[in-house]
């Protein structure tokens, strides 16, 4: 902090009579006269600015007044509780008095009016100025009680920087996580890597905003945000395992119906049939696969295959021309059931029943769940940080500041 510090005292024995009111010494008088001994006493680094000489001015009055006034630079301890980062309050304490004298010695006293100023338009990088209380005091330390004075900087961080480099991303990773919520449940690597590359991005943002932050030994509530995020990221993937132990079956390979089986086990076919009836199964099990043709099974004869009609076709083409696309969109974000039947006849007269497989109750669930939930525990959050923030109060300087002499 680099301040004009003044000081104020009467001194009788420096009074005097003259056509000049007060007289502009020089600061090497300050050697001849008596001086009050003020230091910070939670300055860790402070000096006096000496360029192009001693920034310094020394002044005295008739009746004995002297203004003593220098330009310093001041690095001070500041206590911080940092367990609502970014949306912190700090209140820092600038506290000075003397070094050898007693309050019955000598007593300091804040001047009447506003005892300190600011620079208009004065910013900071990092924080707002809300204010800067002062009182006089006295504490009692074993050299006796010595009177000193104590100003606090009510300080307010600025949030825009956090909110651009890590709340905005990580909301939008959350958002972007529940994108395989729509994605099919077969589509097991989709919907892994998806869920991965979200937490691993996570991770990246928790390092970078850790990088510059004072190591505590508490939660900040920029951590309990970014643990919220892993929180609901992780969920993703576990939903996903729920989805994968409980709603698919088999392991990918369509099973052969029992009478298919009987048919091909039967003693009463011939080599030649047995080659037909094999040829069938295997193009029933890749037609399945495909979901393009009906190809049913016929004992006595060759393998037929029923494309599908042109009727049916345009039929399925024109009911999708009658929805236009985003009310598609729409549909397919919301999980419309009276959609995704029309849908699912439509590929049922297309391809067959059974071509379009059904989606999981538990992703359907998952849908509202996880956005609702996510919405109310972030209005609790900056609830919680933002509007319920704690007013600034004085707080006793602590006992290593004032006891360090």
């Amino acid at each position: 902090m680099d301040c004009y510090f003044r000081q104020y005292w009467t001194d009788p024995r420096l009074s005097f009579q003259g056509p000049i009111s007060s007289l502009s010494l020089n600061f090497k008088m300050l050697e001849r006269i008596w001086r009050p001994d003020t230091y910070f006493y939670n300055g860790k680094n402070s000096y006096v600015h000496t360029i192009t000489v001693p920034n310094k001015l020394l002044r005295l009055s008739q009746n004995g007044d002297i203004l003593y006034s220098m330009r310093l630079t001041v690095k001070a301890k500041c206590p911080m509780e940092l367990r609502n980062f970014p949306m912190d309050r700090q209140s820092c304490p600038l506290i000075l008095g003397s070094y050898a004298y007693t309050s019955k010695q000598l007593r300091y006293q804040w001047e009447s009016g506003a005892s300190v100023n600011f620079e208009p338009g004065m910013t900071l990088s990092q924080f707002d100025l809300m204010g800067s209380p002062q009182r006089n005091s006295t504490y009692r330390r074993r050299e006796g009680e010595f009177s000193v004075l104590q100003v606090n900087f009510n300080l307010q961080r600025h949030t825009g920087y956090f909110l651009i480099q890590v709340y905005v991303p990580c909301i939008l990773i959350v958002v972007l996580s529940w994108v395989s919520f729509w994605i099919h449940r077969e589509a097991t690597s989709d919907r892994v890597g998806l869920g991965i590359t979200t937490v691993l991005t996570l991770s990246t943002i928790s390092l970078d905003s850790r990088k510059d932050l004072p190591k505590v030994k508490y939660a900040t509530a920029l951590d309990w945000f970014l643990l919220m995020s892993f929180f609901y990221c992780i969920a993703t993937l576990l939903e996903f395992a729920g989805v994968h132990y409980f709603t698919k079956v088999g392991y990918g390979e369509i099973p052969v119906d029992e009478e298919e089986w009987d048919d091909l086990e039967g003693p009463k076919f011939d080599e030649s049939v047995i080659v037909m009836s094999s040829v069938a199964s295997v193009g029933l099990i890749e037609q399945r696969r495909r979901g393009s043709l009906i190809c049913p099974i016929y004992k006595d004869g060759p393998l037929q295959c029923e494309t599908p009609k042109k009727g049916t076709m345009e039929r399925h083409t024109q009911t999708e021309r009658r929805i236009p696309g985003w009310k598609q969109i729409f549909f397919c974000l919301t999980g419309n059931d009276k959609f995704r039947r029309m849908r699912q006849r439509a590929a049922g007269q297309q391809q067959g029943p059974g071509a379009m497989n059904s989606v999981s109750r538990i992703d359907k669930l998952a849908r509202i769940l996880f956005p609702a939930s996510f919405f109310i525990l972030n209005f609790l959050y900056w609830l919680g940080y933002v509007a319920l923030a704690d007013e600034f109060k004085w707080r006793q300087p602590p006992p290593s500041i004032i006891m360090a002499k």
